[in-house]
């Protein structure tokens, strides 16, 4: 069991981030925000895949003034992204968005960020305080008081406290945190100090972390330390392409670490060379047929008699291929063995029973 970091709650629309509430799955948008219609459409996309918060780019007024249309035709809560603009931020407010993302590296007027803050504090509207290596205020020293160079971690977290404090000082504490950057042991190590600092809520992620399999691959391994680590409330997982993956992905990470159940779970194994039936058209058979399946079942297909019966009997159902021929499994029990011809449909008609069972 993790032990997760205490933190203070805070509520984005109908959902609750930090203290001790189940991390929370977030993803972006993609489209052109001002295009009202494909940007809710991918939002119900990201929503029927389980996304519990959505963040849209405000680039400009145009997109600012999109805010109340979006809002309306969805049921998860709303982010607005601002950089550089305060007045993209206010204007998302009036439109009723449920929180702000902003960059203190890119809003340097504090009185701006600070019309900013007045009016999320009237409407009681959380800010996000997302710093991303690469683009730290200017005004940072750079060094340590000794006089050696400041890591980045470090300059990450200083940006961070910097807009902290000024949020604070206006007494305004709905408050999240985000420390991101490409570079993961850097990313860590800035989420690790800013823990023994703060105790506001987490939002985890690696920036730019790249194509679905490379940026999978580095989300999973600096979120999923993190979140063993106990640090994080909510994560995105961000990738180049379609949204839709950034979700699965999340909650794939999600699944390993125990934190959450959202759908099924899938044991197969890697095949080798006592692999006597297509273990890998079954696997990918049997993975496409899971989509879209919310129940958390565990599911095993394995490819051979070593490891092949004690994997399939841990699962809900799952099959133990041996040559020709296979042995599927129901809670631990045989329920018959069948040709390799038959594996498949032998599989999914006990899928289809399990879940008539738990419905």
């Amino acid at each position: 069991m993790i032990k997760r970091r205490g933190s203070k709650p805070v509520r984005i629309g109908t959902v609750v981030v930090g203290g001790g509430a189940p991390v929370v799955v977030q993803s972006m948008t993609n489209t052109d925000t001002r295009d009202v219609g494909a940007t809710v459409a991918q939002i119900k996309r990201l929503d029927e895949q389980g996304c519990e918060i959505v963040r849209v780019a405000v680039p400009d007024m145009e997109a600012a003034r999109a805010i109340p249309a979006i809002k309306k035709a969805i049921n998860i809560p709303l982010v607005a992204d601002v950089h550089f603009d305060y007045r993209l931020a206010l204007t998302a407010i009036a439109g009723g968005v449920d929180a702000l993302r902003l960059n203190p590296g890119n809003i340097q007027d504090h009185q701006q960020v600070r019309a900013v803050v007045s009016a999320s504090k009237e409407r009681e509207i959380p800010i996000r305080i997302g710093v991303n290596a690469g683009s730290l205020p200017p005004n940072l020293a750079g060094q340590e008081p000794s006089g050696k160079p400041q890591g980045v971690s470090e300059r990450m977290v200083q940006a961070a406290l910097g807009h902290i404090r000024l949020l604070e000082d206006m007494d305004f504490d709905l408050i999240k945190v985000s420390l991101k950057a490409f570079d993961v042991p850097t990313t860590i190590a800035a989420y690790q100090r800013m823990a023994e600092l703060v105790s506001y809520p987490f939002h985890l992620g690696i920036t730019e972390a790249g194509t679905p399999r490379a940026g999978s691959i580095r989300s999973a391994v600096g979120i999923g330390t993190l979140l063993h680590m106990g640090l994080g409330d909510t994560i995105r997982v961000s990738l180049t392409g379609d949204p839709v993956e950034e979700v699965i992905t999340a909650y794939e990470i999600l699944k390993a670490l125990n934190l959450r159940e959202h759908g099924p779970v899938m044991i197969s194994c890697p095949t080798c060379g006592r692999t006597e039936i297509d273990l890998v058209g079954l696997a990918l058979a049997v993975e496409k047929r899971l989509e879209g399946i919310d129940k958390p079942i565990k599911v095993a297909v394995m490819g051979c008699v070593v490891n092949g019966p004690g994997e399939a009997r841990e699962a809900d159902v799952g099959i133990a291929g041996g040559k020709g021929r296979g042995v599927i499994f129901r809670k631990g029990e045989i329920v018959r063995t069948v040709p390799e011809s038959e594996l498949y449909p032998a599989l999914l008609a006990e899928i289809d029973k399990l879940l008539a069972e738990t419905s």
